[in-house]
């Protein structure tokens, strides 16, 4: 007798299903939305950033001011006159004068290259450089500068535009401050009070304290240059100064951009000049990375170096020299806000100072309602900042 068959199960198809939640769907749209957004109104949210830039740079003035008597109306209106009047006279002194070199260096650019290219040939290997110099035409930069003139006049009108809201807006923002402050704190539970009045605090003294920075460096390599240059007999130094004092403002890239242009000019006039522009120039540079620096901004930009670099790079690929020049108070109030909104980072057990800065975070928050209670959120808010500016005082006393 034949075996009976077996019977042969079906094979069965394993079927994985992926779903999405709605609200998942819906988080998704919604970054998509707000970055498409975002990037419409970039213009507008630069604006908006350099008026809190101007806010945080004038707002310690203006206390001072208050703290001696002076109305906050009062204080503004001086703030902003002073602002004004001392960008007027800067432009008034020296735009003129800078056009007036600009144009002579154009004037003087054959003799300057044949003169450099005079002093390449004299070393075997720069001698075919030299030749390219000597060869150099400018047909094709002469047609695409004429096709880019009406786009950079355009840029230049809208950047002074934007400028000049960037102020205003500014100004509105001192006089309403504390209806301003008042609603962002009335939108925020009272038991959160206190931390916002903290990261506050601190993001107008990284604001303040970089803005103040950059223009006390830029201003004193400027001059430097300016000295330097002129002592040297250096023809059109204050067109060379005024370049190195706006490159001062990058990190690590700038000391090639100043330094670069200075030891270029001096070329043409001799090794020994060439050897003490360059000298005092690196020497300058050292003296504002390891010494001005660190006194002038303080604690408000302490940042490392790798971070530094890493967002100079994020900054200047997302959005060009604006992105570069945010990029490091962006990175300090990123850091500050791990910092004070207590974030715990996968890869950090929580120390002994940890414990004790929650303790007097939930204290401080405790006092703060017991303080405020049934006050409306604009008288609120200012005993909160109050409160926060006490406490970051007394805790970097022991730290200067």
């Amino acid at each position: 007798m034949n075996a009976p068959e077996q019977e042969v199960e079906p094979r069965r198809t394993r079927v994985i299903r992926i779903e999405i939640a709605p609200w998942t769907i819906f988080s998704l749209v919604l970054v998509i939305a707000g970055m498409w957004i975002f990037m419409r109104l970039l213009p507008v949210v630069l604006v908006l950033v350099g008026a809190l830039m101007i806010v945080g740079s004038l707002s310690p003035a203006v206390d001072w001011l208050e703290q001696r008597g002076v109305r906050r109306d009062a204080g503004i209106a001086i703030a902003f006159t002073v602002l004004f009047v001392s960008a007027t006279l800067l432009f008034v002194l020296t735009i003129p004068e800078l056009v007036s070199q600009v144009k002579d260096l154009i004037g003087l650019e054959p003799a300057l290259r044949e003169r450099l290219a005079v002093w390449l040939a004299r070393y075997p290997l720069t001698v075919d450089l030299a030749d390219t110099m000597r060869n150099m035409h400018y047909d094709a930069l002469i047609k695409s500068s004429a096709a880019s003139v009406l786009t950079f006049f355009t840029l230049v009108v809208e950047s002074v535009a934007y400028g000049f809201g960037a102020i205003f807006l500014a100004l509105y923002m001192m006089l309403d401050r504390d209806r301003l402050r008042g609603a962002l704190f009335a939108i925020v539970p009272r038991t959160h009070h206190i931390r916002l009045s903290r990261i506050l605090v601190n993001l107008n003294t990284i604001v303040g304290g970089y803005i103040r920075g950059q223009a006390i460096t830029c201003g004193l390599m400027f001059a430097f240059m300016f000295i330097l240059l002129t002592a040297c007999r250096i023809p059109n130094a204050m067109v060379i100064a005024v370049f190195g004092g706006l490159a001062d403002i990058l990190p690590y890239i700038g000391i090639f951009l100043t330094m670069a242009p200075a030891v270029a000019a001096a070329l043409p006039f001799g090794a020994v000049i060439v050897t003490v522009v360059f000298l005092l120039m690196l020497a300058y540079e050292e003296f504002e990375s390891r010494v001005l620096v660190p006194i002038v901004y303080g604690r408000a930009m302490r940042l490392p170096s790798s971070v530094v670099l890493f967002s100079l790079i994020a900054g200047a690929t997302l959005f060009g020299i604006i992105g570069a020049l945010l990029a490091l108070p962006v990175a300090a109030t990123i850091l500050m806000l791990i910092d004070k909104l207590r974030v715990e980072l996968p890869g950090e057990t929580e120390q002994a100072v940890d414990t004790e800065m929650r303790k007097k975070d939930a204290s401080g928050e405790l006092e703060y309602v017991r303080r405020t209670e049934g006050m409306p959120a604009e008288e609120a808010s200012a005993i909160a900042v109050e409160m926060s500016g006490v406490r970051k005082t007394a805790e970097d006393k022991p730290e200067d």
